[in-house]
């Protein structure tokens, strides 16, 4: 059929004999001055335009999908166009990774790039130690890097989808959380001052550690009963700032158990631009505050030296072994989901042994193991064995082996 001829930018739009549409536009020039163009293809007219809109607006954007993209070029301009999706903190863990993939795949071209590529990278990775959280990580991120490539035509199929997943190895690393002897001790025994007061708070409400270094006093009630997350410490480069919490689901307001109450009111007549601050009016580095935390933690004794971050671990447990319902606790804590909130679970030894109790109750039984007679024989295997036989060809096994002769 004859072509047709539409409006500067939109190229040329023909039906093809086997029924499709065609729509061809100029993209530029090669190298010796001929022209270079790029076609499209699909069962309608109106998709074959969308294919040249979706093409143009992503040159507009900076994504030549002409182009033969290198892995590492590739992976950096995803990052680009991804980062503005994830936290702050998110991204520095982003940019660890995206090291560790672009350090291995280096310049190899993006479409050349296999699923025994992806096994192989996986399994290097596996041998050099690295974690089972890290080898995740890793793979999520190829997941993400070759399907943002694959949605923009620039390779046939996303290799990591057709990659055999490796079996984790080694036992699978828990969350390290304090017992409730240690949460007691710590409550009693802490300084009554503003780091042993902040501990009290981390253990007694489950906050991030950047969310309580971000508080200032407009965030708390004046008798400690309520806390607002309005915002939280965003790592940038090194230096701490003010940002956003960590998700929707961060934005929330927390209430205070009686028995820390006293904390928070003194954190806030104590407070000056922020509950914590480094030089005043400035925001203190989450590292110094760990590095108090340690210190306070070794004067106790008693207790094993974890993380600030381990207090939060310890509060979804506690509250779990307390009996308090998952949504609730996810609503306290502010986790997005229920998942990460069921991850963060501990659980504690009477609760395992409450749930074995309950169903010797349930189904009866006696802690008295039965008293076999001096009349009981021990009877060899080979004669069961013989008798089994008999028994099977007299009943055809239907009936119970009842007596020993």
């Amino acid at each position: 059929m004859a072509k047709r001829k539409r409006a500067n930018g939109e190229g040329t739009l023909r039906q093809r004999n086997d029924g499709r549409w065609e729509c061809t536009v100029m993209v530029g020039f090669r190298d010796n001055g001929r022209r270079k163009y790029r076609s499209f293809y699909g069962p309608t007219q109106k998709e074959v335009r969308a294919k040249l809109r979706k093409y143009q607006e992503e040159l507009a954007e900076g994504l030549d999908t002409d182009k033969l993209w290198s892995f590492s070029e590739w992976a950096d301009f995803w990052y680009e166009q991804h980062k503005d999706n994830i936290a702050p903190t998110t991204q520095e863990n982003y940019k660890y990774t995206l090291r560790i993939l672009k350090e291995h795949f280096t310049d190899r071209a993006l479409r050349g790039i296999k699923p025994l590529d992806i096994e192989s990278f996986l399994k290097k990775l596996q041998r050099e130690g690295r974690s089972n959280s890290c080898l995740s990580q890793c793979r999520g991120m190829l997941f993400q890097i070759f399907h943002k490539a694959e949605a923009n035509d620039l390779i046939r199929k996303n290799p990591v989808a057709f990659a055999e997943k490796l079996r984790k190895r080694g036992p699978e690393q828990t969350k390290e959380a304090f017992t409730a002897e240690e949460v007691r001790t710590l409550m009693a025994e802490l300084p009554e001052d503003r780091i042993g007061w902040s501990i009290r708070l981390l253990l007694g409400t489950g906050m991030r550690t950047q969310e309580l270094l971000a508080l200032e006093p407009k965030h708390v009630a004046e008798d400690g009963s309520l806390i607002q997350i309005r915002q939280a410490i965003n790592m940038d480069k090194g230096t701490a700032k003010i940002g956003t919490p960590k998700s929707r689901d961060s934005y929330r307001d927390i209430p205070v158990p009686e028995n820390v109450r006293y904390c928070v009111r003194l954190l806030r007549e104590q407070a000056g631009t922020y509950l914590w601050e480094g030089k005043p009016g400035q925001v203190i580095n989450p590292k110094t505050f760990r590095s108090y935390f340690k210190k306070a933690l070794e004067a106790v004794g008693n207790v094993r030296v974890l993380t600030p971050h381990c207090c939060r671990h310890t509060y979804v447990s506690q509250m779990q072994a307390l009996g308090v319902d998952i949504a609730t606790i996810q609503s306290i804590v502010g986790h997005a989901d229920m998942d990460m909130t069921q991850h963060y679970l501990h659980v504690q030894e009477p609760i395992r042994q409450d749930a074995i109790a309950r169903f010797s109750a349930a189904f009866g039984g006696s802690n008295t193991p039965p008293d076999f007679s001096s009349n009981c024989k021990i009877v060899p295997l080979s004669i069961l064995s013989n008798v089994h036989k008999r028994n099977s060809g007299q009943n055809s096994g239907r009936e119970k082996l009842r007596e020993v002769p």
